[in-house]
């Protein structure tokens, strides 16, 4: 996983309830992390992986972003 991704998947785990997926893909566009053409096909490929599901994580994107935001972290 790429750390785009992996910055990503935190991202949609710490978003507040009220925020979107699309405003989580602006405030990383607005931080540089990606272009927001980017962001969504990251997005795309997170669906496709089974770590986001609708406007939240699935279980298994739950699990992987408590893993990243460990090892970001150390």
């Amino acid at each position: 996983m790429e750390i785009e991704e992996r910055v990503f998947l935190l991202g949609i785990y710490k978003k507040k309830e009220e925020e979107t997926l699309t405003d989580v893909i602006l405030i990383l566009e607005d931080s540089g992390l990606f272009s927001f053409k980017e962001g969504k096909k990251l997005l795309k490929n997170l669906k496709k992986n089974g770590f986001v599901e609708g406007e939240s994580l699935t279980f298994r994107g739950v699990e992987k972003a408590k893993d990243i935001e460990l090892e970001f972290k150390i």
